[in-house]
C-alpha cells in the first residue's frame, strides 16, 4: 500500500524533529503494511516553507538509512503546497514538487476558507498538465459548512484526498461524519495519513480502512488505494466521472 501524504522529513516542519523519530515512523509504516511513502513536507505555508532541494536531498539520505536498516519501504519526494496567489509563478520557476515526480500536486487550502482565486489556480494548473489533489478537504471549515464547494473544485479539474485519521475518528465525530459523506458522494479519490508523529498525529492507515470496511464501502476503499498506486505510476486516476455529470442528491451543487 502507498501513503501519499506524510510528514516524514526531520527538522523541517511540524513533523519529526530527529532522524530517529523519522526512522520510527518508517518502521511503523512497514508494520501497517505500507510499502511506499511520499514525503510531503509543507511548502508555501505561513509557518513552514520547505524548499524542494531540501526535500530531495533528505529523501535520498533517508533512503540509504532505511536500506541499511533492512526496512522494505520506499520513499518518494513531494510537497504539501499551501495555496497562494503566486503558486503558478512558483511552479513555472521550478520551485515546487509534484508527488513522486508525477503529474499530481498535493494542494493545501487555508484551514478556514476557499480563496476566491482557487478555481483560477486549478484551471491554470490543469492547463500545464498538473492535476491538483486537495489535501484533507474534510478539515476545511468552508467545505464543512457547504460540502458542494468541494464538488465545484472537482468539476474544474481538481481531485481530493481524505485523511485516515479523519475516517478513524481521531479528529472527532463531526469530521468523521463529513469524511464519510464526501466519500459516499464520490468526491474523494485518494487516501493518505498526513502522519506527523506516532503520538498526536499517527498513521491510523489501517484504522481508517477498517471504518470503510464496517460501512461496507469496500469498493471505494479499493479504488482509493488503486489511485494511490496510479500516482506512483503517473497514470490517470479513477475519478468516478459518471457520478459528477449530474447534481448529487446529497449536496446538489449545480453550475
Amino acid at each position: 500500500m502507498i501513503d501519499m501524504h506524510t510528514h516524514l522529513l526531520f527538522g523541517v516542519d511540524d513533523g519529526p524533529a530527529t532522524i530517529e523519530e523519522t526512522f520510527a515512523l518508517v518502521k511503523k509504516a512497514q508494520e501497517e503494511g505500507i510499502t511506499d511513502l511520499i514525503c510531503t513536507s509543507h511548502a508555501s505555508h505561513p509557518q513552514f516553507d520547505v524548499q524542494h532541494r531540501e526535500v530531495i536531498s533528505q529523501t535520498l539520505l533517508l533512503k540509504d538509512v532505511i536500506r541499511e536498516a533492512g526496512l522494505n519501504v520506499q520513499l518518494h519526494p513531494g510537497q504539501e503546497i499551501r495555496l497562494t496567489e503566486d503558486i503558478i509563478e512558483k511552479w513555472d520557476s521550478g520551485e515546487l514538487l509534484t508527488l513522486a515526480n508525477s503529474r499530481y500536486l498535493l494542494l493545501e487550502l487555508p484551514s478556514q476558507t476557499i480563496p476566491v482565486y482557487t478555481v483560477k489556480i486549478i484551471q491554470e494548473m490543469v492547463e500545464r498538465g498538473i492535476i491538483p489533489i486537495i489535501a484533507h478537504p474534510e478539515r476545511n471549515r468552508a467545505i464543512a459548512e457547504k460540502p458542494e464547494r468541494l464538488e465545484r473544485l472537482i468539476r474544474h479539474g481538481a481531485t481530493a484526498q481524505i485523511t485516515s485519521g479523519s475516517l478513524s475518528g481521531h479528529f472527532g465525530k463531526t469530521i468523521q461524519k463529513l469524511s464519510l459523506q464526501l466519500i459516499e458522494a464520490n468526491l474523494v479519490h485518494t487516501y493518505g495519513s498526513d502522519v506527523h508523529n506516532l503520538n498526536t498525529r499517527p498513521f491510523h492507515f489501517g484504522k481508517g480502512l477498517d471504518v470503510l470496511e464496517r460501512k461496507k464501502l469496500y469498493d471505494i476503499a479499493d479504488l482509493m488505494l488503486e489511485n494511490n498506486e496510479r500516482i506512483l505510476r503517473d497514470e490517470p486516476l479513477f475519478l468516478w466521472e459518471p457520478e459528477l455529470t449530474k447534481p448529487r442528491k446529497l449536496f446538489g451543487f449545480i453550475g
